[in-house]
């Protein structure tokens, strides 16, 4: 599921602050700190800070008043086709092969972002594939139509089963008229020695939407 978007050196550079694709610097001073990623619903908002529910409780979240802000909106099955460029949140099935838990799809001008196929957090054992869409194939999941999509990369390509009602979102530029009170968030983020949590990025949901990643 970046992801101005989405634990390899890609994911760092990101977090450091460098938009892939779009030419951006590192930040003068980048959050130093133990990476962790904050993933709930907007409770509060401050100037310089956002107070999100998590699964664990709130947390309070330092935010620069340069942060990126990205936005994730709502899509469907039918939108992914070949030469798309997108990220998928899967996991291992028995059979050895990958089921996604979701997929992003990024804008062209996000193409690079994250590429490749690393270990994930969104839950254990979980994966995350950035890449091309090579192929759509139509296939029957559980009596329903489904879609298998082979996603390539420079090192590989892996083949991840996408069924019926897997939560699929499309990036989307995103400002600080997202960060509202009810607003959903994905924060990759560093907690500094002092406890303090200061946010790196922040791709919040439009539109109702939860972000899936």
């Amino acid at each position: 599921m970046n992801h101005t978007y989405f634990r390899t050196l890609p994911t760092i550079v990101l977090a450091l602050g460098i938009g892939v694709g779009h030419g951006q610097f590192v930040r003068a001073q980048a959050p130093q700190g133990k990476p962790l990623t904050i993933r709930g619903k907007i409770a509060a908002v401050e100037k310089q800070a956002l107070k999100v529910t998590t699964a664990a409780g709130d947390v309070m979240v330092k935010i620069a008043d340069d942060i990126r802000i990205g936005g994730v909106e709502a899509a469907k099955l039918a939108d992914i086709g070949a030469g798309n460029y997108v990220g998928a949140t899967a996991v291992k099935q028995a059979d050895g092969g990958l089921k996604a838990l979701e997929v992003h799809i990024f804008p062209e001008s996000s193409r690079g972002t994250g590429e490749g196929h690393r270990p994930w957090d969104l839950q254990p054992g979980s994966t995350m594939t950035n890449a091309n869409v090579e192929k759509v194939e139509q296939v029957m999941v559980e009596k329903a139509q489904g879609q298998l999509l082979t996603l390539k990369y420079k090192e590989g390509e892996q083949k991840i089963l996408v069924p019926p009602g897997t939560p699929i979102v499309r990036n989307v530029p995103g400002d600080r008229s997202l960060l509202k009170p009810g607003a959903g968030v994905y924060i990759p983020a560093v907690r500094g020695e002092d406890g303090t949590i200061t946010a790196t990025r922040i791709t919040a949901g439009v539109g109702g939407i939860m972000p899936p990643m």
